[in-house]
Formats: C-alpha cells, sequence, structure tokens
C-alpha cells in the first residue's frame, strides 16, 4: 500500500512538475521560431489561428485534469481531444511547410508538442486505471458523469499558479503572435504558397550550384 501511494504521488508530481513544463516550454519556443520566420509575412493569421486552436485541444485535458473527478467520461474526452490535436496538427504543419521555413528544430519543438499531450493522457489512465479500464469493458461500471474534484491533493494556489504560468508562457505569446499577424492583413484567408526556387536545369538552385564551385 505504502509503495502504491508512493507511486501515485510521484506520478502527480512528474505531471506537474514534468510534462506540463515540458509542454509550455516546447510552445514557447515554437512561438520564438515562428516569430524568427516572420509568420505574420508568410503563412499569416490563418497558420497562428491552427496554433491556438491547437492549445484550446490541449487545454482541455488539461483542465479536466485539474479541476474535475477523473473517470471514464473524462479519460474519453482526453483521448478525444488527443485525436483531434493530432489531426490540427498535420493541418498545422502541411499548410505551413508550403508558406515558411519550417526548420528540423521546429519540427523537434512539434514532435514534444504532440507526444506531450500524449503522455499527459496516459499518466491519467494509469492513476485511475479502474475507469480506463472500465472504458473499454472490462471490470467496473464506467462513469461517464463531468463533475467537480470533491477532494484534490493540489491547494487552489497551486491550481492558480499552473493556471497562471500557462497563461504567461502559452496564451500570452500566441496571442501577441494573433494581434502580430492580424496587423500585417486582418484577414484569416490562406496566404498563397511561397515560390518554388528556381533551378538550372540540373535540380539545384543557382546558389548551390556556385556553392560547389
Amino acid at each position: 500500500m505504502k509503495r502504491s501511494l508512493g507511486v501515485e504521488t510521484a506520478s502527480r508530481r512528474w505531471l506537474i512538475g514534468g510534462v506540463l513544463p515540458l509542454w509550455l516550454g516546447a510552445g514557447l519556443a515554437d512561438w520564438y521560431r515562428h516569430k524568427q520566420t516572420r509568420i505574420e509575412d508568410t503563412a499569416g493569421a490563418r497558420e497562428s489561428m491552427i496554433h491556438s486552436l491547437m492549445m484550446a485541444e490541449a487545454g482541455v485535458p488539461v483542465a479536466l485534469g485539474l479541476f474535475c473527478e477523473v473517470n471514464a467520461g473524462v479519460l474519453a474526452t482526453c483521448a478525444g481531444a488527443l485525436g483531434v490535436h493530432s489531426a490540427t496538427a498535420y493541418w498545422d504543419v502541411s499548410y505551413a511547410e508550403e508558406r515558411r521555413e519550417v526548420s528540423p528544430i521546429e519540427q523537434h519543438f512539434h514532435s514534444l508538442l504532440e507526444v506531450v499531450p500524449l503522455m499527459a493522457t496516459g499518466f491519467l489512465a494509469v492513476l485511475h486505471w479502474d475507469q480506463a479500464r472500465a472504458l473499454v469493458g472490462v471490470g467496473e461500471r464506467p462513469d461517464f458523469r463531468i463533475r467537480f474534484k470533491r477532494r484534490d491533493p493540489l491547494s487552489w494556489k497551486s491550481r492558480a499558479a499552473l493556471l497562471g504560468a500557462m497563461g504567461l508562457f502559452g496564451v500570452l505569446p500566441y496571442a501577441e503572435e494573433m494581434l502580430r499577424c492580424l496587423r500585417a492583413d486582418p484577414s484569416l484567408r490562406a496566404r498563397p504558397e511561397a515560390p518554388e526556387p528556381q533551378t538550372d536545369g540540373t535540380g539545384e538552385t543557382p546558389l548551390a550550384h556556385a556553392a560547389k564551385g
């Protein structure tokens, strides 16, 4: 029993002190890459809107985990949000890579932003394994009610600090990005694709050919 309680406590601490900061850090680094590649002049507000949509999709499991009793309903919602987030992430990259430079380091940030919600959902399922099993028809009856926590190991101060960190390092940078894009072009329409670099007939750009001497 002591070991089981220790594992549960450690899992909660890792979710709050490891997974959540990793997600916010990757998101902040990704925002900086967008700024470096002048998203407002390339992909525009359409891509920034997709980023905001992904943040909202990832924020749903976080909010449910913080404030609601974790049961089959919450786990199913988290899994659904995870699936929608993955589809939106594919939309994001397929739109962006035709309009601005998406470097390998930015792709790495994207990988983290996709994997971290999966990690969080997995930890929630492990912490509430009885309802995770019930969700697939094994064991007890699944509980699909969405209700606020009756008892919570996190204090209100801790939850307020977490929400503040999400606002400061997540919502605020991407709100700034959207405003910057809308100032450049107050429209969510898709921007035209970037022109293909000219080649010299050998399949290489003149610059690459000159670099070879």
